[in-house]
């Protein structure tokens, strides 16, 4: 039996102080591991206000937080899987959530809204976009949506799931249908609790359960995933980041509202056929054991498109949920400490940006998309193509052809429009300005964790958070210029040409000064 215990956290904000005891187990192999916590808890009437004593509230709280959270789970019998895979569900592990939050400063309004998804495709981020800003007071450039990039839920790819066919594909793209009129509703819920409120932000260092998973093996060659133990691994390719944010928004009363967490972590841990939060789920579901479930648990993944859990000096480990389970209690441990450690967040102020970036792909000739077609016909049935190919070929395709103008989500692929000539693709980055004390950045794709280090780096902001799977719609593996030099899965699978992430960040980094100096 392993125990972890905090019994000396102290939330100096919390005016009432709760003890709880939380015990979270995980079975291997007929072991049983625990890991416990003691998480001090607050306790609080709602009373109400006249309209001056909310006025003066407001005036002693600017920040206005509204959040919300909303069941998202595809019905079983529809298609999931990770980028590639197409399984036909057969139950539900733990359900998949929308978490949004909507805030209001002197009159901003803006939107964060995090999604159990492993992306967002082009089509779904532009019909949402609208009906949100139809239907709301928050503007289309005042909105980010991001994906936590689980492994564990829908397959996001129309195209995959047409080769699957019959009822599978028919739940699933009513599920992809009926998505944006969820996502309003996510919103429209957090727009309408809207509230002043305290905010936060502690931080924790966790390098215990994230590793770089790019190689040079001693043969010169690099690797994605060599292997435990492989004897032939001569060192990691790159970095990686242990730093962990959480944002805590309060009541006027200290109660805890809301809790927005970010960690750069690959959350494809669980696989299988039934759909799962993974990880993130697990630090969902141990932050509302502790707080109680009207707390909302907005997790992002930070930029992990080179990073995972697999530690390739240790042969022992554990699986699937057993594994989610233990890195998911760990970060929720992590998270609070983090909490007990806090400091508060002068926010006086909210300034939203985004920008269109340009990024140079290469020349894709028409025997290309015609062998690529034939490729991914083949995808999914009694004699597939190898992986190589498939990686290939829906890079092909998704670049082959997407324009603006093709509104419906069945006519797209996955990625981001072309430019009118062809020669580029336009994804799109977003940042979310908070006083000068924190910065929320909406970052593109499954990008390298060495981009996401050079905006923290040169960003003007006192905390800078950036999340991946955001931006204007999924366009795959972002790695770094060196990257290409090397190659590797990651970099086979880009739809741009080297040196297209470090334009990403110039666009990120321009628009945080802007925002700061504004």
């Amino acid at each position: 039996m392993h125990k972890l215990i905090f019994d000396k956290l102290s939330f100096t904000c919390f005016s009432r102080k709760l003890l709880a005891f939380l015990s979270f187990e995980i079975n291997h192999f007929g072991k049983q591991y625990f890991c416990s916590f003691v998480f001090l808890l607050s306790s609080f009437s709602v009373q109400g206000f006249t309209v001056t004593q909310q006025k003066s509230l407001e005036a002693e709280f600017p920040l206005q937080v509204g959040a919300a959270s909303l069941k998202i789970t595809p019905p079983i019998g529809s298609v999931m899987g990770n980028s590639y895979g197409m399984n036909i569900s057969e139950g539900i592990h733990d359900d998949l959530f929308a978490k949004a939050l909507v805030f209001d400063v002197d009159g901003v309004k803006a939107a964060f809204i995090a999604l159990d998804l492993i992306s967002l495709p082009y089509g779904l981020v532009a019909e949402t976009r609208e009906l949100i800003a139809t239907q709301t007071e928050i503007p289309v450039e005042n909105l980010i949506l991001t994906a936590t990039h689980c492994h564990a839920g829908p397959q996001m790819n129309p195209r995959f799931l047409k080769n699957i066919g019959g009822e599978a594909e028919k739940k699933s793209l009513e599920y992809l249908k009926q998505l944006p009129e969820k996502l309003l509703k996510a919103i429209q819920m957090a727009e309408a609790s809207l509230q002043p409120v305290k905010a936060s932000i502690g931080s924790f260092y966790e390098e215990k359960v994230n590793f770089n998973r790019r190689f040079l093996m001693k043969d010169g060659s690099f690797r994605t995933n060599p292997g435990r133990l492989n004897p032939l691994i001569k060192r990691a390719m790159g970095p990686v980041d242990p730093l962990g944010s959480v944002v805590l928004f309060e009541t006027t009363d200290d109660r805890p509202l809301a809790v927005l967490v970010n960690f750069a972590l690959h959350p494809a841990i669980v696989g299988g056929n039934q759909f799962s939060a993974d990880f993130p789920g697990v630090v969902s579901q141990l932050m509302e054991k502790s707080f109680g479930e009207e707390l909302v648990t907005v997790y992002t993944n930070g930029n992990s498109g080179n990073i995972n859990h697999i530690d390739v000096q240790n042969n022992s480990f554990l699986e699937q949920y057993e594994e989610s389970a233990r890195i998911g209690t760990i970060l929720a441990a992590d998270v609070m400490k983090a909490l007990s450690s806090r400091r508060p967040l002068e926010i006086n102020s909210l300034e939203v940006a985004r920008m269109e970036v340009a990024i140079p792909i290469p020349n894709i000739d028409q025997q290309k998309v015609i062998w690529a077609e034939g490729i991914l016909d083949r995808f999914g049935k009694s004699s597939p193509p190898n992986f190589g190919d498939v990686v290939e070929a829906w890079r092909i395709i998704d670049l082959k052809s997407v324009n603006k103008e093709r509104i419906a989500r069945e006519q797209y692929t996955t990625t981001v429009p072309l430019k009118k000539d062809g020669n580029a693709i336009l994804s799109e980055v977003q940042v979310m300005g908070f006083g000068s004390e924190l910065a929320l950045v909406g970052f593109p794709g499954d990008a390298f964790v060495e981009l996401s280090l050079a905006i923290r780096l040169k960003s003007p902001f006192t905390n800078t958070i950036v999340c991946e799977q955001s931006g204007n719609g999924n366009i795959s593996y972002v790695p770094d210029r060196k990257a290409f030099l090397e190659g590797g899965y990651e970099v086979n699978s880009a739809r741009f040409s080297p040196g297209g992430g470090e334009l990403l960040v110039e666009g990120v980094q321009k628009l945080l000064i802007d925002i700061f100096y504004d």
